[in-house]
């Protein structure tokens, strides 16, 4: 199996906070490689690190053998990135906004295409700022497959989106992996990581709590937790669970 990318010995500083700590990963051709962990565990800098948005503050990121950080255009020739959050100019229409994005690259995909793919078709004309929530989101995936891309980052891919488009959508990367895709996915949706993950990383307070295939998070599990805290039916959700930190529950006084 061909390594995409790899990280390794990763640090990322903000003054004082250590966002990252000695962390080291790869993502390979035809594997999802699942990001998870609580919020503030160091995800975002991690992969900002992978799409040349951020240089580290020490340790090594390659990108198809290139660093990303020095030779963005080239990595993103090749490498496809969907945002939880983006910005489109004012009053664009969703066809308009298709056509520039593939103007960008050399031999982009049929993006009329990828719009009846993803069940969005008829919306060509609109403008992106009346979509609805779901509909952007799917609209973000379409971009981020435009240049055909080696290697896709997925950011929280499936928020906001109906179950039956999200299984969707869950299909056609199964099968886009199939064909030797690399997805990094960062997602809080555990369902989605059971579905889709070949591997993960488990991420808290900048380091790896776990790297490795998905089932072995079980058997990590098992290891580090008391007995009276394991149980193996549970699921993945309560596994994650039992691993972060508890945070306290919201309590408030019922006025009467």
């Amino acid at each position: 199996m061909r390594e995409l990318a790899r990280a390794g010995g990763l640090a990322v500083r903000y003054g004082q906070t250590l966002a990252v700590d000695g962390l080291s990963f790869a993502v390979n051709e035809g594997e999802v490689l699942a990001v998870i962990g609580p919020n503030g565990s160091g995800k975002t800098s991690a992969v900002e690190c992978l799409e040349g948005l951020r240089q580290p503050t020490r340790g090594t990121v390659h990108v198809f053998g290139l660093d990303p950080h020095a030779e963005r255009r080239a990595i993103y020739s090749q490498l496809g990135v969907q945002l939880q959050d983006v910005s489109y100019p004012d009053k664009i229409r969703v066809g308009e906004l298709c056509r520039l994005f593939a103007s960008f690259y050399r031999q982009p995909a049929d993006w009329r295409a990828l719009l009846e793919q993803l069940d969005l078709g008829d919306k060509a004309r609109r403008p992106v700022d009346r979509l609805s929530g779901g509909e952007r989101q799917r609209l973000s995936v379409l971009l981020a497959l435009l240049p055909r891309p080696r290697m896709l980052i997925l950011d929280e891919l499936t928020t906001g989106l109906d179950p039956e488009v999200r299984r969707s959508l869950w299909h056609s990367l199964k099968e886009l992996r199939t064909a030797g895709l690399g997805i990094l996915l960062v997602s809080h949706s555990m369902d989605e990581v059971e579905a889709l993950a070949d591997r993960v990383l488990f991420m808290l307070a900048g380091k790896a709590l776990y790297y490795g295939e998905l089932p072995g998070l079980r058997t990590y599990a098992q290891a580090v937790l008391p007995p009276h805290e394991y149980d193996p039916r549970m699921s993945l959700e309560d596994l994650y669970l039992s691993l972060v930190p508890k945070r306290g529950a919201l309590t408030m006084e019922v006025t009467r």
